[in-house]
């Protein structure tokens, strides 16, 4: 993974002292940090500038994160960590709906903002870099009408269009290719797809499974390739 003095992020906030605040701290530890008060001085930054991961506030006047987040998703491959002033559980889904790859609620702490920003770019390294594997590794797994190519971290349609994914949800979909007919509990998913210490009341599991079922499953509402095991958690049925 390259260094936090080449991790370029950009903080989207409309409050200056969060701007200073995140800015002053993540610069001692070596990031490069942009700031930008809304969704237009946060275009005109991309465009000028190769951005890793944006940390965008949920509450912003104009066009509020959630918006900003999708067109995100939708025009650059690129990290997302959401900052909500909300501890409502409705927030933190619908910016896993969207596709952020985090959250993490204010008041925070610098050093966990920090934690979660290293941790992401870590993960998106590990994108960047061929899958190492033993010869005896499948390196496409069929997940429906659909096929995962291990090596290019892709998920491709029957037609072989490329299906977007976020990083996370590309390892949940490995995790339950490489343990096919075996039941994985969710701290068994957040331990192997997700790499870092989540509280064990955290549902994001079941966010992301609901996003990638859409992705794979002929009827999201019936899955037939991952079911739930109620109670207990979800298994991949290998076609």
């Amino acid at each position: 993974m390259e260094s936090d003095e080449n991790a370029t992020v950009l903080v989207v906030d409309d409050d200056e002292n969060q701007r200073w605040m995140v800015e002053t701290y993540l610069q001692k530890h070596g990031f490069v940090v942009h700031k930008a008060a809304n969704g237009i001085a946060m275009r005109e930054i991309l465009a000028e500038h190769e951005i890793k991961v944006v940390l965008l506030d949920v509450t912003m006047p104009g066009e509020d994160g959630f918006t900003l987040a999708r067109y995100l998703r939708q025009h650059h491959k690129i990290g997302i960590i959401m900052l909500t002033a909300s501890t409502e559980l409705v927030d933190r889904v619908l910016g896993l709906e969207i596709g952020a790859d985090d959250y993490i609620t204010k008041p925070f702490e610098p050093r966990e903002l920090m934690a979660r920003v290293r941790a992401l770019l870590r993960r998106m390294a590990d994108d960047a870099e061929p899958a190492e594997s033993g010869p005896a590794a499948e390196q496409e797994v069929a997940f429906g009408e659909c096929t995962l190519l291990m090596e290019a971290r892709e998920l491709r349609d029957k037609k072989g269009d490329l299906v977007p994914l976020t990083s996370m949800e590309f390892d949940l979909l490995k995790a339950f290719a490489e343990n096919p007919g075996r039941v994985l509990t969710r701290d068994n998913l957040l331990t192997l797809a997700h790499k870092r210490d989540w509280d064990p009341y955290d549902r994001s599991v079941d966010i992301r499974v609901g996003r990638v079922r859409r992705k794979i499953e002929a009827d999201p509402s019936k899955p037939e390739v991952i079911k739930t095991v109620r109670g207990v958690g979800y298994m991949y049925v290998k076609n």
